[in-house]
């Protein structure tokens, strides 16, 4: 039998076992509501996302679509510390606009772009199960959070490795019945986490500027390259904002637990990642 595990094409229930696909490059790529609510922004990205080669995911949120419907139907969004609580009506809105409205109409427009897109919640297929958050000092509602377990990997192998772009809402369910909200952020390091064993997985989140930025109101102050040292180094001396903090430790945590890579730059310039082998800030180990 040949060295090769390219060349091994040993089948388990129609898909290639996980020791042969984890020498596949995968990209998990999450999008921001800053994407989502810009159609000619949206259009770009989702071209870009399609001319992508090999094995991919899409994770996305609601932007701001959530919050006008449930304006509309005159139901109060509730907001403790800058945080959504997600109480039932909220929780029917958000899975009638992410898991429906926005996640079917992206499937829709990959689907025009040859990109054979799938569209999932954590429901379909079991893929992603969460945990309702414990109500400590903060009661969220139905928020789930995420742990090693969470991700099927076997049945979303099962997908990638026969040719569908699983396309992911930020709804998940408790495995009893109970649907819920959970931060897309979180989900798409989780799906990195899960699939780092199995795949080459780099980490991809796209938002509104160009990566991780010396000076936040200049664009070309990007950071190319952050490992542990130089994310020490930039924290100890104040030369990284705030919000930006907590991207920056789920990415290294992400990357501590298998991820090969992780990516933070602006939607935009996706194009570039596979084209250049360059897009935003990488971080890394050493």
């Amino acid at each position: 039998m040949s060295g090769n595990k390219n060349q091994i094409k040993k089948e388990t229930n129609g898909f290639l076992s996980f020791a042969e696909s984890r020498s596949e490059a995968l990209y998990i790529i999450k999008i921001g509501g800053n994407v989502i609510d810009n159609s000619e922004k949206l259009h770009r990205f989702l071209r870009a996302f399609a001319d992508l080669k090999g094995f991919k995911i899409l994770v996305h949120g609601g932007g701001k679509v959530a919050t006008k419907i449930a304006d509309e139907m005159h139901i109060e969004a509730k907001m403790i510390d800058g945080r959504r609580i997600t109480d039932i009506e909220t929780l029917r809105i958000v899975t009638m606009v992410y898991a429906g409205l926005i996640n079917k109409n992206l499937v829709a427009q990959l689907q025009k772009y040859g990109c054979n897109a799938i569209g999932l919640s954590g429901v379909d297929g079991n893929l992603i199960k969460a945990k309702k958050r414990l109500v400590e000092t903060i009661d969220y509602g139905y928020v789930g959070d995420l742990d090693n377990s969470s991700i099927e990997t076997e049945n979303l192998s099962k997908l990638i490795n026969n040719g569908f772009i699983p396309v992911f809402s930020a709804i998940t369910h408790d495995g009893d019945g109970q649907l819920l909200n959970t931060n897309a952020d979180t989900i798409a390091a989780a799906l990195a986490i899960g699939t780092a064993p199995h795949y080459q997985t780099s980490l991809v989140y796209c938002f509104d500027k160009k990566g991780v930025l010396i000076d936040i109101d200049d664009e070309n102050s990007v950071i190319r390259e952050i490992n542990p040292l130089a994310y020490k180094d930039l924290k100890e001396n104040g030369l990284i904002a705030d919000g930006m903090l907590p991207k920056l430790q789920n990415a290294f945590e992400a990357i501590n637990k298998g991820v090969k890579e992780v990516f933070i730059g602006s939607a935009d310039d996706l194009n570039e990642l596979q084209s250049k082998n360059i897009f935003g800030t990488k971080l890394f180990n050493c």
